[in-house]
């Protein structure tokens, strides 16, 4: 009987190796099936939302924010020099420039004021830009990261109202400032009058105006307190002159204070801060030392202070060079003292 000998096994082939497939989910999506189909990573093509698109959107959000701040103060700039060197509509011109002055071209007189005040109001403009363009790209990679901006949102805006109920006067103040800048009221050097001040103009910010007046006390004055504003360098000026004359002849008088005042306009020191000659009115007022006559010139208003000062003085020469200031102070009458007996006199009850 003969055994049958056991084959001998053949070489095992090896199980084939399962190709990673992405999940049903992944392959519905274009994107997810394009990267499998690149990289032949499941993981990747199934994280990729998280992985590109993700941080992508977030690149692209900050560099669109970057681009639009850029573009605005780009064009915040080219406003600033073009107000500041060229000539602009008469509604965005300052107000000073917009008063008639002695001047033929307001924009030679005043490049350095609309300059600093360009200036002023593209910062303000710069900042504001870039305050709310980055906020809301901030929200925005909030709203990228998987945040709830509701409760974000609900919550400054209970902060907000809590800080406009605290700081009222802060905003007032900050406003008021504002506006001022844009529609020039006053600016540094300028001699105002506002109510509780009256001087030089030293700092003008957008919560505190800073004023020197005439005894060298430095007022800080808050903006939004400010209900007028008197600017005595705006412009023209007036300068008025009343001299008393008695009760002499008014009319020779007046021809004295004519030629006086005609003097003064041809003072080559004098001439280009005269807008019109001064001229005599005639008699203004009747008091008890007699008539008063009064005098105005229109000035600028750089020179409305040299120009009145020089009117008083030789209006005060010719009055008393033509004698008529002696008969004034002869006219009037003086209260004298009661004798005493001490003095030689009677006196009331005394003896006799």
């Amino acid at each position: 009987m003969v055994l049958a000998q056991p084959t001998p096994p053949g070489p095992v082939s090896p199980a084939p190796e399962e190709t990673p497939e992405p999940s049903a989910t992944c392959a519905g999506d274009l994107l997810c099936n394009q990267l499998f189909e690149w990289t032949g990573l499941p993981w990747f093509a199934e994280g990729s939302y998280y992985i590109l698109v993700k941080p992508l959107r977030i690149v692209l959000i900050v560099v669109v924010a970057v681009i639009i701040r850029y573009l605005l103060h780009r064009g915040i700039n080219q406003l600033v020099r073009r107000t500041s060197t060229t000539a602009v509509p008469t509604i965005l011109r300052p107000l000073r420039e917009r008063i008639p002055t002695a001047a033929s071209d307001p924009t030679a007189v005043f490049p350095e004021r609309r300059r600093q005040r360009a200036e002023a109001i593209g910062s303000v403009l710069r900042s504001t830009v870039t305050a709310v363009v980055f906020s809301i790209a901030t929200l925005l990679v909030l709203s990228e990261l998987s945040f709830n901006l509701a409760p974000l949102l609900a919550s400054a805006g209970i902060v907000g109202v809590a800080l406009g109920f605290g700081a009222q006067s802060l905003v007032k103040d900050l406003i008021a400032g504002l506006f001022m800048l844009i529609e020039d009221q006053y600016g540094v050097g300028d001699t105002v009058d506002l109510g509780d001040a009256t001087g030089v103009v030293e700092a003008v910010g957008l919560r505190i105006t800073t004023i020197r007046d005439g005894r060298g006390v430095l007022w800080y004055i808050r903006n939004g307190e400010i209900i007028r504003v008197g600017n005595k360098s705006q412009g023209w000026a007036m300068v008025i002159v009343d001299m008393p004359i008695g009760f002499g002849g008014t009319e020779k008088a007046t021809e004295i204070m004519r030629a006086a005042a005609a003097a003064v306009a041809a003072d080559p020191d004098l001439v280009d801060h005269i807008v019109e000659p001064p001229e005599v009115l005639g008699v203004e007022t009747v008091t008890v030392d007699g008539t008063v006559i009064r005098t105005i010139a229109k000035t600028t208003a750089e020179g409305q202070f040299a120009v009145g000062r020089e009117l008083r003085r030789r209006l005060a020469e010719a009055l008393e060079n033509s004698g008529i200031t002696a008969r004034l102070a002869a006219a009037r009458m003086y209260a004298q003292p009661a004798a005493t007996a001490d003095e030689g006199g009677t006196g009331q009850g005394g003896a006799t």
